[in-house]
């Protein structure tokens, strides 16, 4: 099992939500995190079990890169919203940094979101057939 990721700007929410109905069957098999936001849409929508931590725009961001630098984080992904600016830029270019420093994979959007639910897939099915 790993430990996930789920976050999303306001903007990219809907896109979240639709994203993660699609993988909601591996998702479940991992341990799942996310900003209090993000988590509780995900909880209250798709009865996901993500554990929230605060909100992004009120240090979230940074709780999420200290998980990172504590071991506490396989992969994240975190839909941005690209065209609006956001007043905490600087602590989200820091959770990207710390996760591209640490190598922790990072999808920032659905396309490369969907290469590390496949790849979290494999995995698993490798964990399966050792047992």
């Amino acid at each position: 099992m790993k430990t996930i990721a789920l976050v999303a700007h306001d903007e990219k929410k809907n896109t979240l939500m639709s994203w993660a109905k699609l993988h909601i069957d591996e998702l479940k098999k991992h341990e799942l995190i996310g900003t209090s936001n993000s988590a509780k849409l995900l909880n209250d929508v798709l009865d996901l079990d993500v554990k929230g931590f605060g909100h992004g725009p009120n240090g979230g961001d940074i709780l999420l890169a200290a998980k990172i630098l504590n071991n506490e984080v396989d992969g994240i992904i975190f839909l941005i919203d690209q065209q609006n600016p956001h007043g905490h830029e600087h602590d989200i270019q820091t959770l990207i940094r710390t996760a591209v420093i640490n190598n922790i994979p990072i999808a920032l959007n659905t396309a490369t979101a969907d290469y590390l639910v496949q790849e979290l897939k494999q995995i698993t099915q490798k964990s399966q057939i050792k047992k």
